[in-house]
């Protein structure tokens, strides 16, 4: 499908430069955005770039009153050859089509979404922070657009993608972070929307989100909405523990978010040879591991953050720290490893990036993107992994 590309003034080198040295995540946007809508006769139609600008909607457009709203969220990282590449762009696109699903909204499909990125992030490439200062966060989303009352599946929708430089998820970048165990408030329930990456799912979260902060807390964990006794997910991350040197993270139940980073690390993890597993995670089972010495490691992870050490809980009040409050070892492997890959000091043999070619001035991005090749220029380091102080049984990823 070829994209319209409307000319748009951009920012000038020095004037992005000066906007990279004072990052705050989700505040900056890049010169363009992406647009293209849906109606049952055309199906998706008019694709095209234009200035990045509010949107013009009716006051009356169902997305304001039933959230017929899906997203995502994926990264462009400046890599240490001078290239730009994508961090597993096919996953994304497969999750927001999913989502849509749910939603009852029509897919985007790989092909368009995957040329919407590419072209709106060639033509904005100088917004791709430099190697190891951040990177290029990407919006996608799709939002019902028909001006009508009534709780009904819309027949009109727009898909549009935004960017802008990010930082750190977290202010103070990768250090130890506190988090407030929710026992009140859920965040989802099987059967509904937790799976899906909308928006009510993360108004959800506001709440229980504030209530940390006013803790002392940079993040809230959420616990299963049947028993509140098993873990779920944070407010926008998946979580891991390291227990009697096993890697171990909530299985995939409905409710929680099939995170892409979570995947990355499941794979990493077993090419280490390291035992995983994916179940029922209880709150008693890391508190009482902690205090045994069990339990070893928590950490999070997801696209905005890629890996957050958790230094403590608060539950019920009562502060419980990780490790002594430091970094765990597999923790920094883990955000060792997919920075790496990220900028390319490592070798990507799982072949998760795709390079943005500078192809978006002719309007046409191939439909299947150009990986990445690493072993076809200098090739970069082998991932190095450092033996953690236990020994790790030698088995592959088990899912429950």
């Amino acid at each position: 499908m070829r994209i319209a590309i409307s000319q748009v003034k951009s920012s000038s080198k020095a004037e992005i430069a000066k906007k990279h040295q004072h990052l705050v995540f989700g505040r900056t946007f890049s010169d363009r955005m992406f647009q293209c809508e849906w109606n049952p006769d055309l199906g998706w139609h008019q694709p095209r770039i234009v200035a990045h600008q509010p949107l013009a909607i009716a006051p009356s457009a169902n997305v304001l009153h039933y959230a017929q709203q899906v997203f995502e969220g994926l990264k462009a990282h400046r890599r240490v050859d001078g290239s730009i590449a994508l961090f597993r762009a096919d996953k994304h696109a497969e999750r927001l089509d999913r989502s849509a699903d749910r939603l009852c909204m029509p897919a985007v499909g790989p092909e368009l979404f995957l040329e919407a990125v590419h072209t709106l992030v060639d033509l904005d490439r100088d917004w791709v922070p430099p190697v190891g200062a951040g990177s290029l966060y990407i919006r996608p989303t799709i939002i019902a657009t028909e001006a009508a009352l009534g709780v009904r599946v819309a027949s009109n929708y727009l898909f549009f993608v935004i960017a802008g430089p990010v930082g750190p998820y977290f202010p103070k970048g990768f250090k130890p972070v506190k988090i407030f165990v929710e026992q009140q408030y859920v965040r989802a329930v099987p059967g509904s929307i937790g799976f899906a990456k909308s928006a009510g799912n993360y108004a959800a979260s506001l709440l229980p989100g504030r209530n940390a902060y006013a803790n002392g807390c940079d993040q809230v964990l959420f616990l299963d909405a049947r028993e509140r006794r098993y873990l779920e997910e944070l407010g926008g991350m998946n979580i891991f523990a390291v227990i009697d040197d096993t890697l171990v993270t909530p299985a995939l139940s409905g409710s929680i978010l099939p995170g892409i980073t979570r995947d990355s690390i499941l794979q990493i993890a077993a090419s280490m040879g390291l035992h995983t597993e994916e179940r029922l995670v209880s709150l008693d089972e890391i508190v009482k591991g902690i205090e045994q010495g069990d339990v070893t490691e928590i950490f999070a992870a997801g696209t905005a953050a890629v890996v957050t050490p958790i230094g403590s809980l608060m539950v019920n009040g009562t502060t419980v720290e990780v490790n002594h409050g430091r970094v765990g070892q597999l923790t920094q492997t883990f955000y060792d490893h997919l920075t790496g890959i990220h900028q390319g000091t490592l070798s990507d043999d799982f072949l998760w990036m795709t390079t943005v070619a500078s192809k978006a001035k002719t309007g046409k991005v191939p439909a299947k993107a150009k990986r990445t090749n690493v072993r076809a220029r200098k090739r970069p380091a082998k991932a190095q992994v450092k033996a953690p102080a236990k020994k790790i049984r030698p088995k592959q990823a088990t899912r429950r």
